[in-house]
């Protein structure tokens, strides 16, 4: 019995000892684990008399935020060793922090262990879910596993995936407000803000914001108008989203229609309604119908009562009156036609001036006015001049007053009377006119004139001017000899250069130039569209010695790939034939093509163009896009004019001619616009208009203009009108912005902040102050290049050079690399070189480059931009002329 007592003793003490040896091999191993010996913990011990580890604290989800570490947490009980195993890795023993203490109640040793998870770990972790940690815990029995805890980097992104936008509903209407906020971890929260506000939907059963993000207003009321933003916020930020303006509007109804009012004098009583239940509010319709109904309240039979004999004497009086009048009229209607080719009226002129101009209207008369013989005219010359202002009422008024006598007062006008027919206006069927342009001033009106009208007509003078033509051509002359010069149609961007000796001496020409401003004689034939205005220069009999050059704007985006460009001319017979393409090689002409202008050679004049004709839809048309403003006759309006016009100066320039008849203004620079021609359309639309200050009508915000009425935009401008109302008077300053766009193209915004009173509003500059020099210059000052040094350059580099250092050097240092068989055929290469030069150089006359591209080729050092023109005395010049240079 104790033998056995003994041995069973002895079995027990070998489990216990057994027991502990695999407890401390669980050490050993943990120990060689903090080694990095590649062993691994055992995840369960084998079944030893005791209790499972319950876990008190498991770890939680994380974020880190920034680059701050976050710390993870485990406490179990009973617990004798506890570690963190993260994405299936064991955290070294040294990252452990642990605490132990004592369960008072149960006895249990309870253990608490936390580590630190750093920025860089998560970002360094590469696998298919997110970083995880979870706790392992031992016992005496065994071994017992935490949730997993997953760590995250928490963010926000800066932009909405969708910002609310603004509505305008009827009251009682519905709202939906959509918001979906930036991605980011943790999900972001969001909150609505009404005027800066925040909404609390628990407060108002009529608001509901717990629809995935989205706002819902279920009735809308007048006081739910206000701006609306879209709140969203986590641990990391919080973010902001466009704000949404809120329009609640309410149409207009009539009233109950009142009682008959006590029948009047005339047989009549009346009612009224007013437009007032409800009034309309924040842009509502107003009442549609009538406001005010009358009936005859005797069914016809009323009759007015005279009530005594005054009363019959009075309107005695008053009929034979009438009658005496009538009589009156109709004897003098029938004496003045009678006497109608025979006399003439002259009445205040001044209506014409539309200011404070002077005007002579003169008629020559002979004989006797009132001799029966129409052969033979009274002489009687009847000379009045009027001057004073003239106020126009009608919006019509501006678009009548033509250009010269709006803008530029001229000093003589005269107009001679060589018909009898004349009417209330002074002027007559056959007008000539006459008028002194001002020296250096481009000549305003005088291709204009006055329509025929008839002499019965007995309307008022605003009416007959309805029918003035409008401009049809720029024009401008000048007299040139043999020394040359340049003649300028200012901002058009068209000139012309006479080379010196192009002329013969003791020889002098009037030459003019022409810009067709009227529809186009050129009518385009299949895809080819204008590029360019007709441009006329002559007289068309003048003969000159050597080419002289004209330069044309376009408005193509010169490309060789796209666009295949012609020059043409047209004929005596009206018809349009090619001259050459820019591309071919001639020897009759030269087309130079830059970026915005066509420099031509020619040798005659004539009516000119370019026309080109896209290769490919990649073809653009550059468009330039501008705003014009201006009030309407209602008070509160203010008009916008968005233009899109062919990027030509002389195009643009007919805008603001037109403009300034309307009263326009200039709102925002001027942009450039490529158009392409791949057939799609052209929208334009205001944008931003301030709620509450102004508004536009529903559904006239936005425009579409086809591609074709574009595309062709070369017989009048293209432009769309906007008309914007004020809520009150006192609002003075507009903001928007004007968006113009192709449909799979390009855009372009303008910005307009001004004011709409004229006092206070900033004028913008049309055109450059370069293109308001002289028309014409003659002589020396019309070149950049001195004539001497000229000269030097043509003796020089015409002469045949067996090192290639000539003409065609020249050509290429001066970006001329095609063609040349046209310079060959001239008596003086060089010289039709540096004429080119000069058309291209106009403005900026860049000696240096020319300089360093003689100075490159190295046949000359003279730096020329150290020359000026004030330097050549007059006597070198004349000694070039008598030796023939």
């Amino acid at each position: 019995m104790g033998r056995a007592s003994a041995a069973g003793g002895g079995g027990g003490a070998r489990r216990w000892l057994s027991w502990l040896g695999l407890c401390f091999w669980a050490v050993v191993a943990a120990a060689a684990r903090g080694t990095d010996n590649g062993e691994v913990l055992p995840e369960s011990i084998p079944s030893a008399p005791g209790t499972l580890p319950h876990f008190i604290e498991e770890p939680d989800d994380a974020y880190i935020i920034k680059s701050n570490p976050i710390a993870l947490r485990c406490k179990a009980r009973p617990a004798m060793q506890i570690f963190f195993k993260c994405n299936g890795e064991w955290v070294h023993q040294n990252e452990h922090v642990s605490e132990e203490s004592l369960d008072e109640s149960s006895g249990l040793k309870v253990r608490e262990v936390f580590i630190n998870v750093t920025r860089q770990q998560v970002e360094d972790f590469h696998g298919p879910e997110d970083y995880w940690c979870q706790c392992v815990a031992w016992s005496h029995l065994g071994t017992s596993k935490s949730r997993k805890a997953s760590v995250r980097i928490a963010y926000l992104r800066k932009n909405f995936e969708q910002d609310p936008q603004g509505r305008e509903v009827p009251i009682e209407g519905m709202i939906v407000l959509h918001c979906r906020p930036p991605e980011g971890v943790p999900a972001a929260e969001v909150e609505w803000l009404k005027n800066e506000e925040p909404i609390d939907s628990e407060q108002d059963e009529n608001i509901d914001t717990r629809a995935d993000h989205n706002l819902i207003i279920r009735q809308a009321r007048l006081s739910d108008s206000g701006n609306y933003t879209c709140m969203a916020a986590n641990i990391v930020a919080k973010r902001r989203s466009l704000s949404a303006t809120v329009v609640v509007y309410v149409d207009g109804s009539w009233e109950v229609w009142s009682e008959w009012s006590v029948c009047s004098p005339d047989c009549e009583h009346l009612r009224i309604r007013e437009c007032a239940a409800p009034p309309p509010r924040n842009g509502g319709k107003f009442c549609e119908g009538l406001s005010q109904e009358s009936e005859n309240c005797t069914d016809g039979l009323c009759t007015l009562g005279i009530e005594n004999a005054s009363d019959i004497a009075l309107y005695s009086g008053l009929g034979a009156a009438v009658v005496a009048v009538a009589v009156l009229v109709i004897g003098i209607t029938l004496y003045r036609r009678s006497q109608s080719d025979y006399g003439v009226d002259v009445i205040d002129s001044s209506a014409l001036t539309g200011g404070f101009q002077t005007f002579n209207f003169k008629t020559v008369r002979q004989g006797n006015s009132l001799l029966l013989n129409s052969a033979m005219q009274p002489d009687l010359t009847v000379s009045r001049t009027y001057s004073g202002p003239i106020c126009l009422q009608d919006p019509l008024d501006k678009e009548l007053m033509t250009e010269s006598s709006l803008f530029n007062p001229l000093s003589d006008i005269k107009v001679k009377v060589q018909s009898s027919f004349m009417v209330s206006l002074g002027v007559s069927e056959r007008a000539e006119y006459h008028g002194k342009n001002h020296s250096g001033t481009f000549p305003h009106g005088n291709n204009r004139s006055f329509s025929t009208m008839h002499p019965r007509n007995k309307t008022p003078y605003i009416q007959n001017l309805s029918s003035l033509p409008t401009r049809t051509e720029l024009r401008t002359t000048g007299v040139f000899g043999h020394l040359g010069g340049r003649l300028v149609m200012p901002n058009t961007g068209v000139s012309l250069l006479i080379p010196h000796g192009a002329i013969p001496e003791e020889n002098s020409w009037e030459i003019y130039m022409s810009i067709n401003q009227g529809e186009p004689s050129l009518q385009s034939d299949g895809s080819e569209v204008l590029l360019s205005p007709e441009v006329t220069c002559g007289p068309p009999d003048m003969i000159v010695t050597t080419p002289f050059a004209l330069t044309i704007p376009h408005c193509a985006d010169v490309s060789s790939e796209h666009w295949n460009i012609h020059l043409k001319k047209r004929t005596q017979q009206g018809k349009w034939e090619e001259v050459m393409s820019v591309e071919d090689e001639s020897t009759s002409c030269y087309c130079l093509l830059d970026p915005f202008a066509c420099h031509v050679l020619l040798d005659s004049f004539g009516t000119y163009a370019l026309t080109g004709e896209p290769i490919t839809d990649c073809a653009v048309k550059q468009l330039k896009v501008a705003v014009f403003g201006c009030m309407s006759c209602n008070s509160l309006d203010y008009n916008l004019r968005v233009y899109c016009v062919d990027n030509t100066p002389c195009a643009f320039q007919e805008v603001v001619s037109d403009e300034r008849h309307q009263g326009g203004q200039l709102l925002e620079e001027p942009k450039l616009l490529h158009f392409k021609g791949n057939t799609f359309s052209l929208q334009i639309s205001v944008l931003d208009i301030p709620p509450f200050l102004w508004r536009i009508k529903p559904f006239t915000a936005c425009q579409e203009v086809p591609f074709s009425r574009v595309w062709c935009s070369n017989r009048q401008p293209l432009h769309c009108a906007f008309s914007l109302e004020r809520y009150t008077p006192t609002t003075t300053q507009l903001s928007c912005k004007i968006c113009i766009r192709q449909l799979k193209g390009h855009e372009q915004i303008l910005q307009v902040q001004t004011s709409i009173l004229e006092s206070e509003r900033e004028t913008i500059t049309f055109f450059a102050q370069e293109d308001s020099t002289f028309p014409a210059q003659t002589g020396p000052k019309a070149f950049k290049i001195p004539y001497s040094i000229r000269q030097r350059i043509c003796a020089t580099f015409d002469t045949p050079n067996a090192k290639g250092k000539d003409w065609q050097m020249l050509a290429q240092k001066n970006s001329i690399n095609r063609n040349l068989s046209y310079f060959a055929t001239q008596s003086s290469p060089s010289a039709v070189i540096l004429n080119l030069w000069e058309a291209r150089h106009q403005h900026d006359g860049d000696l240096d480059s020319l300089a360093c591209a003689l100075e490159e080729i190295g046949r000359t050092h003279t730096k020329l931009s150290n020359i000026t023109e004030s330097q050549l005395d007059e006597a070198d010049f004349n000694y070039s002329r008598q030796n023939g240079l």
